[in-house]
């Protein structure tokens, strides 16, 4: 097998296989050697890859050479946060590196599959269970015409997914056919030859290169941390690749936490048992005539529960005033009791028995599965509560999220939705433990993992025949760690190699950068019509094709009501998150008319991407600050305190330079992208710790000041 530099040469194999397309790129090689270096010795790597390096290749061409190398006995994981990286690996980029290795070795031997989470299959016998019961099981004609749509799309789904239903609308009908570990029937199945989850579990036994998202994958670590799964749902790998990085704190937080909503608890009770209409679940058993009493039983018990959870929630409501927001719940000793009394667990207790002494008397073996799935949901339910109320998880932050709903809904059927949750402060000792200290190497990659401005392109990795990639292009040295020095400290792996590479586009000359010192504090009363006439000035400025970007839901909300007019009066679309349509509508919307707008915030400064012309506008309305309220940043900040740190300088600060370096990062994606970006937040340039900011952005970049 040639050695990579001839891979990724301009007379090598990918080279042949892009064709005009291809483009020597010493950052790609760079990347591609440090990654092999990892795999072979089991070792932990941090890269930051620019946007233009090429980072997929970068680590799936040494990855399939691993697996090539080891005669496909070695399994490699790759996990991303976003759907969309997820299809241009298995759509694009592994059908290329098929032909590619297929070029040298007349053959491509490695075996790839998508894993998805267990919930997004179809469970045949649970559907045909639901279409016999849809009498007792579903109230109303929508609901009704959801699981027919099901039953068309059952005959004609090749892989059984979510990712290829058609729109229900009644999205909950899922839960009753989707495939469920609680009442998975194995072999005893009637199906189980035809079941989508099982086949798909057999090919994932059979892969030596799995694709994930970042929730299977952490999912996953946590179940084995935990002790409760003998080996977790993926087969054991020896090589972990975590592209997207920069989200891996948040979403190992989520998992290695826990939540307890009162969707999830409705969505349980509703499908066992509701009095209004005699209907559900446990309308549908047939038992001996010894088990009636026990069905009797099992309806008391779920209304009772349900009385319960009225209880828990309101007074989760009154604990908070009602409140749209999170409200964190103090630190609890040992002699203080909950902050409302525990109505949920003695009520879902009781109910998960009830629901287990019932199998006994029911006639259909199917019954028996399905009832022992929701006798294991009231048991978890319970558990949560409890766990959450007393605060059994060492080291976590615990608060009360209330947010709104519908506009117009029922109170508390819609109007607002109550959670319950923690998740720890720190992930960074849970991973050390779980994740870096494994028989098995993790590389971690994204555009930004580092608070300072990556070096100018490397020249260690020039594409001449002296280049040998099995020594390590970069070591790691004290100084060039420091800008990843945040990155190690929050995951964990302050021991691992850190290799920074500078985009391969030319940013001073693609890129103005302005920057609004003038714009007036927030709490000014003129705040927001300086906002929006600035944010219209630069929109007019490009004629459209623009980003804006904000930081709370409220600012872009107020903002869009008041630009709107004047734009789509000037033929300029608008569309704005959570208003005008999923995510990726709008975003395809905004793609197909070169004068759009698209006003966002968190989830459009990272992940998505607009090449070319349609985006030549990013305007940044303030810089991405964590709320200062919000209870993960309030316990974050106290530890730092408790430690004698100062959490401004040592999370604050960081964490939004690397928020700012995702949004700047929407701009250029292509070496032919050109365009503004637009600061209207005052203290890049007057505070003194705006510099931190600008020299996190690549070298030579215009700055204009207004």
């Amino acid at each position: 097998m040639p050695a990579l530099n001839e891979q990724l040469s301009p007379a090598g194999p990918l080279a042949r296989v892009l064709g005009p397309a291809f483009e020597p790129r010493p950052q790609q090689v760079e990347m591609a050697a440090a990654v092999a270096l990892a795999l072979e010795q089991r070792a932990t790597l941090m890269v930051e890859a620019g946007t233009g390096v090429g980072k997929s290749f970068a680590y799936l061409i040494p990855a399939i050479a691993r697996i090539i190398a080891t005669a496909g006995a070695e399994r490699v994981v790759i996990a991303t946060n976003t759907i969309a990286l997820q299809e241009q690996l298995l759509n694009k980029d592994i059908p290329l590196m098929r032909r590619m290795f297929a070029s040298e070795t007349g053959d491509a031997p490695f075996n790839a599959e998508l894993v998805k989470g267990r919930g997004n299959y179809l469970s045949l016998r649970r559907l045909q269970m639901a279409s016999e019961s849809q009498e007792k099981l579903f109230l109303d004609e929508p609901a009704r015409r959801s699981l027919h749509v099901i039953e068309d799309w059952a005959y004609a789904t090749s892989d059984g997914t979510l990712a290829t239903l058609p729109p229900l609308e009644r999205a909950g009908i899922w839960d009753r056919v989707q495939s469920d570990s609680g009442n998975c029937m194995g072999k005893k199945c009637p199906t189980y030859d035809k079941c989508f989850y099982q086949s798909a579990r057999r090919r994932m036994e059979a892969a030596n290169l799995l694709i994930c998202n970042h929730a299977v994958f952490f999912s996953d670590l946590a179940l084995r941390a935990s002790g409760e799964g003998a080996r977790g749902f993926l087969p054991e790998y020896h090589h972990v690749i975590l592209d997207e990085a920069h989200q891996v704190e948040e979403v190992a937080s989520e998992h290695f936490g826990r939540s307890l909503t009162e969707g999830r608890i409705r969505h349980l009770l509703a499908a066992l048992w509701q009095s209004k209409r005699n209907r559900g679940y446990l309308a549908t058993l047939r038992v001996t005539g010894e088990g009636a009493p026990s069905v009797e039983r099992a309806i008391t018990l779920a209304d009772a529960a349900s009385d319960a959870a009225d209880h828990f929630f309101e007074s989760l409501l009154h604990f908070t005033g009602g409140e749209v927001a999170a409200t964190r719940i103090p630190r609890k000793r040992e002699s203080d009791e909950p902050i409302v009394p525990n109505t949920l667990s003695p009520a879902f207790r009781e109910l998960a028995i009830a629901l287990r002494r019932l199998k006994d008397s029911l006639l259909i073996d199917e019954d028996k599965y399905e009832l022992n799935s929701y006798a294991l949901r009231a048991a978890s339910i319970a558990d949560d509560a409890e766990s959450l109320l007393n605060q059994h998880t060492p080291g976590c932050a615990y608060w009360i999220e209330v947010t709104a709903g519908e506009a117009g809904a029922a109170p508390r059927a819609g109007r607002i939705r109550i959670e319950l949750a923690c998740s720890p402060i720190e992930v960074a000792p849970l991973l050390k433990q779980h994740l870096f200290t494994g028989n098995f190497s993790v590389i971690l990659t994204s555009a930004t993992l580092t608070t300072a401005s990556p070096p100018a392109p490397s020249t260690s990795a020039q594409l001449d025949p002296d280049f040998d990639p099995d020594i390590t292009p970069h070591q790691p040295q004290a100084a060039s760690r420091k800008p990843f020095a945040y990155a190690l400290s929050q995951l964990g792996c302050d021991e691992a190699r850190t290799l920074a590479l500078g985009s391969p586009f030319d940013h001073a000359a693609q890129v103005e950068l302005h920057a609004d010192a003038s714009m007036p504090d927030p709490r000014h009363p003129r705040y927001l019509d300086e906002l929006t006439a600035r944010i219209e000035h630069h929109i007019a400025a490009t004629d459209g094709g623009a980003f804006v970007l904000f930081t709370s839901f409220k600012a872009m909300h107020d903002s869009a009501r008041r630009l709107r007019p004047n734009l789509e009066a000037r033929k300029m679309p608008v569309w704005v998150q959570g208003l005008d349509g999923p995510r990726s509508h709008i975003l395809e919307q905004f793609r197909r008319n070169e004068r759009s707008v698209l006003l966002g915030t968190t989830s459009f400064w990272q992940g998505v991407d607009v090449p070319g012309r349609a985006l030549r506008n990013v305007i940044i309305t303030r810089l991405p600050f964590d709320p200062p309220d919000r209870p993960l940043t309030q316990a974050r900040n106290e530890l730092i305190e408790s430690r004698g740190g100062n959490p401004f300088m040592q999370d604050s600060l960081p964490r939004a330079v690397l928020r700012f370096k995702q949004g700047f990062g929407r701009l250029i994606r292509s070496a032919t992208d050109k365009g503004r970006v637009v600061v209207l937040d005052p203290r890049i340039l007057t505070a003194r710790y705006g510099k931190a900011f600008l020299n996190a952005l690549p070298e030579g970049i215009e700055l204009i000041r207004h």
